[in-house]
């Protein structure tokens, strides 16, 4: 599993051009996270503190990929829920994509 969260401060990009009305009185927004163990490689000074001569064991994390049964329920949720996708938003990058959305 993996828990994927976002921040953001209302601007149009995020609410669907003002589609998605946000409610000020309910604020402070606040997330919590129960029994989440964050296990990662941390980018410092131009270097992965994962070292690529680290055991398989060690790091078979970074090489777990979904099967094609949990990529098709994945795509279904995105379909269904995703409301915004800043890989798709070239308005808001009129000079290209994110490195991270070219990405294979």
């Amino acid at each position: 599993m993996r828990v994927y969260s976002s921040l953001w401060n209302a601007d149009d990009w995020a609410t669907r051009g003002g589609l998605v009305k946000t409610d000020w009185s309910q604020a402070p927004f606040t997330a919590s996270y129960r029994t989440f163990k964050a296990d990662a490689c941390v980018w410092s000074s131009g270097k992965s503190s994962c070292s690529s001569t680290s055991s398989p064991s060690q790091n078979s994390w970074l090489s777990q990929e979904l099967d094609i049964a949990s990529q098709q329920r994945l795509k279904w949720v995105q379909k269904n829920y995703m409301i915004y996708n800043y890989c798709t938003d070239t308005k808001r990058f009129p000079m290209g994509l994110p490195k991270e959305c070219t990405a294979s």
